[in-house]
């Protein structure tokens, strides 16, 4: 008796991105320069968003033989975000992905943290995420397309944190709007997830690296005994994206060395 065996399945085209547009906020450094760069090693062109120019990125992108296209603005600033979707629509031909990575954050004790200080982490964070979401969704849904929306998430989406009362907030909204949007635009075709990073070597961990006794306190926290670095959010994002991961949806994913675990 004979038997046949399927042919594997051809695991690269699951998460083949070829054809796709990504947009990235947050791209110029950090976290959003390694998820883009993560996009186009799949196939994908990229519009990176940032309040500065991003050479770096737009080189990064490039030598991955990826298009890229620089959108320049402020976020902590009103922004008419249907009209910046339309300008890349224009310019990029669509939008099939867009990753909501911005984000900044303002440390100081919870008695003496200011409402400009919270005004400026809850708008950057939270707001323009809703804001460009809803603008981008409306394009996907308009034009046909099966979207992804990755959200950038955090740690402090599951705990609170000290020091940071706006960041702990704008997180735990951003874990809550990943879940409202999935269940929403589900039925629509467009999946909306999430990624919460661990404790990354970013600009934004730069006070806590410089710590020695903080440092050491996290260290013994985390089960893979490091930082992790903004290539590690590479396969998430890439899953997230994939035209195979139509079925998952409203997820939010830990990416922190076993931190959550402990």
């Amino acid at each position: 008796m004979t038997t046949t065996t399927s042919p594997a399945p051809a695991f690269a085209s699951l998460f083949d991105l070829s054809g796709k547009v990504a947009l990235v906020t947050g791209a110029r450094t950090g976290l959003g320069k390694a998820l883009a760069e993560a996009l186009a090693s799949a196939g994908a062109d990229v519009v990176g968003l940032g309040s500065r120019p991003m050479p770096e990125t737009a080189d990064a992108v490039a030598a991955q033989g990826r298009s890229f296209h620089e959108v320049v603005c402020d976020l902590e600033k009103p922004q008419d975000f249907h009209a910046l979707v339309a300008d890349v629509v224009a310019r990029a031909g669509g939008i099939d992905i867009l990753v909501n990575n911005a984000g900044i954050i303002r440390r100081e004790d919870v008695l003496d943290y200011t409402e400009e200080d919270w005004d400026a982490v809850m708008t950057v964070n939270l707001k323009s995420l809703f804001q460009l979401s809803q603008a981008v969704g409306r394009h996907m849904v308009a034009s046909g397309r099966p979207g992804r929306i990755v959200n950038v998430a955090s740690l402090l989406s599951f705990q609170g944190g000290i020091r940071v009362p706006a960041y702990t907030a704008a997180k735990h909204g951003v874990a809550g709007l990943t879940k409202l949007m999935a269940n929403e635009l589900a039925p629509k075709g467009i999946t909306v997830n999430a990624i919460a990073p661990g404790y990354m070597e970013t600009d934004n961990t730069a006070a806590l690296r410089a710590d020695p006794e903080r440092t050491r306190q996290l260290m013994d926290r985390i089960p893979a005994g490091r930082w992790g670095a903004p290539q590690d959010l590479a396969t998430a994002v890439l899953f997230f994206a994939a035209p195979a991961s139509g079925y998952v949806t409203g997820t939010v994913l830990p990416v922190d060395g076993g931190w959550m675990a402990r």
